[in-house]
């Protein structure tokens, strides 16, 4: 007998779950306290519509943290070593957030409405927490709380033409990672050009848990003729990209020059940052390991349920931390954390996996 996801008050659905139901959903993760489809039809079936037509995703596991008051800029800017002097208003920003010691704690999206309102879109971790308790330890001016608020993700070649289609032809225009307020329903919503995937897309904002199945339902009837269907995050699609999942390739193991995100953390700004002392020595000499790429020879793999050794000469040089079978590529594609000596490209290594060791070699990310 397989084991059984309990539900119960502590493990919350979201505004699009009846939906999501409807539609077919035949797997779940917990991600934030709540449930998130990870798989339609099949991963690779997913994957391939994913890259051909155009999904509805309830992420509305990307909980929203919202920084209001007068201090709100000046709170956001300790949370991370990415300079937020520039950002205006319609902006977002992926943002690292470490704590004191240069550990990530979550990668969320920064969305700023004003210098004196922010949302916090996180990754799988209790950020709230730590925001609240920066905010309470230093004595700042803001609130810290959880709005009702609900992300729904539209992905893939055709959303350009089913946002269109619903909200009109100027939100072609909206730029890569800029927002603006939308009105449907009689209430205002924020939509992005962004979400988590390569294949392009938006996501919604949606403000009131009575707002998500109306909404759902719209975009489903607006698309007819286009193929929509109920999606979710593709694992081979992510890794493809070189989309890291906080808590799988990267934790508060790791600093954000480990993560492959040094490119977030120069500047004046990092000295404002809560781990700015601690982050010194990456930002002066680099890091000592850092994610990677690989491909891996033979027969698919199975997902990662744990790390897998990497191994050079019998010496291990670092781990995988996904890893799927890549229809388009035809091999394993993976990350991992691999140390410096080792992390060229095209050096051959070994990666003991489930059903073996097998040859596998250094790639750069994204992998397309």
């Amino acid at each position: 007998m397989s084991p059984v996801l309990s539900i119960s008050r502590r493990l919350r659905s979201t505004p699009f779950t009846r939906r999501v139901t409807e539609a077919g959903v035949k797997g779940y993760t917990v991600y934030n306290h709540m449930l998130l489809p990870t798989m339609f039809e099949s991963i690779e079936a997913d994957y391939h519509h994913l890259k051909r037509d155009v999904q509805i995703w309830d992420v509305a596991v990307q909980r929203q943290v919202e920084v209001r008051g007068r201090d709100a800029a000046k709170l956001i800017q300790m949370l991370t070593p990415r300079s937020l002097k520039k950002m205006a208003d319609d902006q977002c920003y992926y943002i690292p957030v470490v704590d004191e010691t240069g550990g990530m704690l979550n990668d969320p999206v920064a969305v700023r409405h004003s210098e004196d309102r922010w949302w916090i879109s996180i990754a799988d971790s209790d950020l709230l927490y730590w925001i609240k308790g920066l905010a309470r330890g230093m004595n700042l001016r803001v609130d810290v709380f959880e709005p009702d608020v609900s992300p729904l993700a539209i992905q893939g070649p055709k959303s350009n033409d089913l946002m269109a289609r619903l909200f009109g032809e100027d939100i072609r225009d909206l730029r890569f990672f800029r927002h603006r307020k939308i009105e449907f329903n009689g209430r205002q919503h924020t939509i992005a050009r962004s979400g988590f995937s390569v294949q392009g897309g938006f996501e919604i904002y949606v403000e009131g848990t009575d707002q998500g199945e109306p909404i759902w339902d719209a975009l489903f009837e607006a698309g007819q003729g286009l193929n929509v269907r109920a999606g979710c995050p593709n694992l081979i699609e992510r890794i493809e990209g070189g989309l890291l999942s906080y808590g799988n390739d990267m934790t508060r193991d790791n600093t954000p020059f480990e993560a492959g995100l040094g490119k977030f953390c120069k500047g004046a700004a990092s000295k404002d940052c809560i781990g700015a002392d601690a982050l010194r020595q990456d930002l002066e000499h680099g890091p000592k390991r850092q994610v990677r790429g690989l491909a891996i020879a033979g027969e698919a793999v199975p997902p990662c349920q744990d790390l897998w050794p990497v191994f050079v000469n019998d010496q291990g040089v670092g781990h995988v931390s996904s890893a799927a079978w890549s229809p388009d590529l035809l091999t394993n594609v993976a990350i991992a954390m691999i140390d410096r000596a080792h992390w060229d490209v095209g050096t051959h290594v070994t990666v003991q996996t489930p059903s073996g060791p097998r040859d596998a070699e250094v790639r750069a990310l994204p992998f397309i």
